[in-house]
């Protein structure tokens, strides 16, 4: 807004909010409802990785071989979200969020039902590894594409005193998405025998996807495409920008801002996928009883992630992120002895996990948003997140899958410990470090 304040912008965005009473819990429901969709989508792939890809797309290697080609797959969705995130904020920039969202999601949503349709190496030969990859990419051009500025918008539009609250509401999605793709497999796994399910069973979570991916975007499009919702992304500056121009402005914010969410999003596979895989290829635990004992801790998840807003808006989020990392640091010690305890370890390490998950992910994306200035908020924190969920999730299966069989347990617990470390050292620089530029 060329010739503007900061005040007038402030004003004007207090104007927008008095004149349309866009109330944040309108805004809540459109952000929780796209997150479920999106993480649904890419916990039905995790969870395949582990069960049914190593035995159908990889028949040629060994499990614990075939299960490390299946997370290579796994990351490359992580290493094609930035550049989504860098192709789909030119679309906005030139055609609008309605064209990009619809493009997105519709790319997510086909990408996804096409990997259920994928045949088996045996019928297809190395076809079938090089459409699931293609597929895979395409999942991460499109997360990247879906970002729709409405959870800084919410964190924006709250009351000062429940900013905390709102700004955990967008992580419920995820949880939810992952406790649903959990428990739809568990059933599938528990009730088909293992031939029908390796031949047939495993394609129906990949086509239920396209059905909430619908859902999804007309219930997001419903929210950003109103008179309403355009005037508050104007008024809070929520446009996107070129990666160019905000690299220039706050490419230190950029920087730092990659390592502050990164043990949470870290830990968001280390206690989902990885263990999966570890059960899966060395224990005697029943893949369908281990998912349900993720879908219970995605339930103790939620309630933390509810108890970490509201502690946020009393004491404030720099010190639940703090205590967050701390947590995650120590889990990190003592997993490998819980993972190894046998099955009362287990429930122990995935409940315990998703406490201390749920209440440091909370604050995590809202952390990250409020770094930014309004100028670049809105493609700033798309960029940093898809870099931060690259290196910090992306990677983290099959590093702790490799890293475990090479060295044991610990060495797993080791990697989690350093992404605690990096975002402890990000958080003291963001204390000490002011990134905000000074307003006229």
């Amino acid at each position: 807004m060329t010739g503007t304040t900061y005040e007038d912008r402030q004003q004007s965005r207090r104007d927008a909010e008095d004149d349309h009473h866009v109330s944040p819990s309108d805004i809540a429901v459109g952000v929780v409802i796209g997150r479920t969709s999106e993480f649904f989508d890419f916990f039905v792939f995790a969870i395949a990785s582990v069960i049914v890809f190593p035995a159908r797309v990889f028949p040629f290697l060994d499990p614990l071989t075939g299960t490390l080609w299946s997370f290579v797959l796994v990351a490359l969705a992580f290493v094609a979200r930035p550049l989504g995130t860098l192709l789909f904020t030119s679309l906005d920039r030139r055609h609008g969020r309605f064209v990009k969202l619809t493009v997105a999601l519709f790319l997510l949503g086909t990408s996804t039902v096409a990997m259920g349709l994928v045949p088996s190496y045996e019928a297809a030969g190395w076809w079938a590894i090089a459409m699931l990859a293609l597929l895979r990419i395409g999942q991460g051009l499109a997360l990247g594409g879906t970002w729709d500025g409405l959870a800084p918008l919410l964190a924006i539009t709250a009351s000062e005193n429940r900013r905390g609250f709102y700004a955990m509401v967008p992580q419920l999605g995820a949880v939810v998405g992952l406790s649903v793709a959990a428990v739809l497999f568990a059933y599938l796994v528990m009730t088909l025998s293992a031939a029908d399910f390796l031949d047939w069973g495993w394609r129906y979570p990949f086509f239920v996807a396209f059905a909430i991916n619908v859902v999804a975007l007309f219930a997001r499009l419903r929210i950003v495409e109103t008179p309403e919702f355009k005037e508050l992304f104007e008024a809070n500056e929520l446009t996107p920008t070129s990666l160019r121009k905000t690299i220039v402005q706050d490419g230190r914010t950029v920087l730092l801002g990659i390592f502050v969410p990164l043990a949470s999003f870290a830990m968001f596979h280390m206690v989902t996928v990885f263990p999966l895989s570890w059960i899966f290829l060395y224990t005697d635990e029943a893949p369908g009883s281990f998912l349900m004992i993720e879908a219970a801790g995605a339930g103790v998840g939620i309630l933390a992630m509810l108890f970490s807003g509201w502690l946020s808006d009393r004491i404030g989020r720099p010190k639940i992120l703090v205590w967050g990392a701390w947590a995650i640091g120590a889990f990190a010690l003592v997993a490998p002895v819980l993972l190894s305890a046998g099955h009362a370890g287990v429930i122990i390490y995935v409940l315990v996990g998703f406490l201390i998950l749920g209440f440091n992910l909370a604050q995590s994306s809202g952390a990250v948003a409020s770094l930014f200035d309004q100028r670049n908020r809105y493609t700033g924190s798309a960029f940093v997140s898809a870099l931060s969920w690259m290196f910090g999730a992306g990677f983290a299966p099959l590093c702790a899958l490799l890293l475990s069989t090479w060295f044991g347990l610990y060495a797993a617990g080791l990697y989690l410990l350093s992404g605690a470390i990096c975002t402890l050292l990000s958080l003291a620089v963001v204390r000490q470090v002011s990134l905000r530029p000074k307003q006229e």
